[in-house]
């Protein structure tokens, strides 16, 4: 079982492995830094799908079937799938996962989902509940729009601090025994709200989420950031990403030299006209799942910290003038023994 260090922080004595994964992302994405990383391009917004929310929906089973095909398995080899994404009740997961037949968890965690997922996936090996359990998030850039901002033939300007939301999607398989990749612990990220009302604005909503939720890890586990290879954030974009550097370093804690962010790297910024850079469930999901997680396996990096970041809002708490509250779950993988 998981060892218990604080509220919400633990480590595992004997690490779930990391036996499978895989990244599935559209034109845009294929087209950024990345690009040759990912396993799958798809040029078609639609996915041969009638609508954008299917489409996202075949973004989550490609990943999921990418990864089972990957490491030899069928879908009957999959005990439990924990899945999550953006639209409404978790839309795109259900019915692009539903002719699995596998038992199914469904999360939300916004762009934070997996790392949650991860977080469950690694209890559920863990605990013996499952020998195999899949984690896969997405997101779709036209079903995010369509739900959280304008329609896109309004053709609204985007601000400054603005993202693009990813088309893309993520899937690891998390085993009991097997696997290049070791899960060796964990922090469950508390919400985090620092009255941010601006919905194009989601980096300087997100960055006090993942600044708790890393000092809380390093506190716990008695860890600096030079501890640790690369500390990964999910999608705070060039903003976020700045307000978490100021934000550490006010805690003591520099992690200038080691944090990289997905939503900085997926695109070329100024070439694809991104602004702030990427963000969505399927930004870090794609970017953890294409880049790192390789990276893990063939020894290049021993060390990673993953700390996917989400803001929690709906779009009725957007109406309501509510403010953003956020959140930011982190997983530690090492390259296993």
């Amino acid at each position: 079982m998981p060892r218990y260090l604080e509220r919400g922080v633990f480590t595992y004595d004997t690490p779930p492995k990391i036996e499978s994964f895989a990244a599935v992302v559209g034109e845009k994405e294929g087209k950024g830094p990345l690009g040759d990383f990912f396993d799958k391009i798809v040029t078609d917004s639609h996915f041969g799908q009638k609508t954008w929310e299917q489409a996202e929906s075949r973004f989550q089973l490609e990943a999921v079937s990418l990864a089972v095909r990957k490491a030899q398995l069928t879908k009957e080899d999959i005990d439990i799938i924990c899945a999550g994404d953006l639209i409404n009740q978790c839309t795109g997961s259900t019915y692009g996962l539903r002719q699995l037949e596998i038992p199914f968890l469904g999360l939300y965690g916004a762009c934070s989902t997996m790392a949650e997922g991860l977080i469950t996936a690694s209890i559920l090996a863990d605990s013996g509940a499952a020998k195999r359990t899949a984690a896969v998030t997405s997101s779709h850039f036209s079903t995010a729009e369509r739900q959280f901002r304008a329609p896109l033939s309004y053709g609204g300007q985007r601000t400054p601090t603005s993202q693009w939301t990813c088309t893309a999607s993520g899937a690891v398989i998390v085993s009991a025994e097997k696997g290049e990749i070791a899960v060796t612990g964990g922090c469950i990220g508390r919400i985090a709200d620092m009255d941010v009302t601006d919905i194009t604005n989601m980096g300087a909503a997100m960055a006090p989420a993942a600044m708790d939720t890393l000092c809380r890890y390093f506190k716990t586990t008695g860890t600096s950031p030079a501890d640790y290879d690369i500390i990964v954030t999910g999608d705070l974009g060039s903003v976020g990403s700045k307000l978490l550097g100021e934000l550490m370093e006010k805690q003591g804690y520099d992690i200038t030299q080691v944090h990289q962010d997905c939503g900085e790297m997926i695109y070329n910024i100024d070439e694809q006209d991104a602004h702030c850079g990427g963000s969505g469930c399927g930004c870090s999901a794609s970017v953890l799942c294409g880049y790192y997680l390789p990276m893990l396996q063939k020894g290049a990096v021993k060390r990673l910290l993953f700390a996917a970041t989400g803001a929690l809002m709906s779009v009725m708490s957007v109406q309501q003038g509510e403010s953003i509250p956020a959140i930011s779950h982190l997983v530690e993988l090492r390259r296993a023994e």
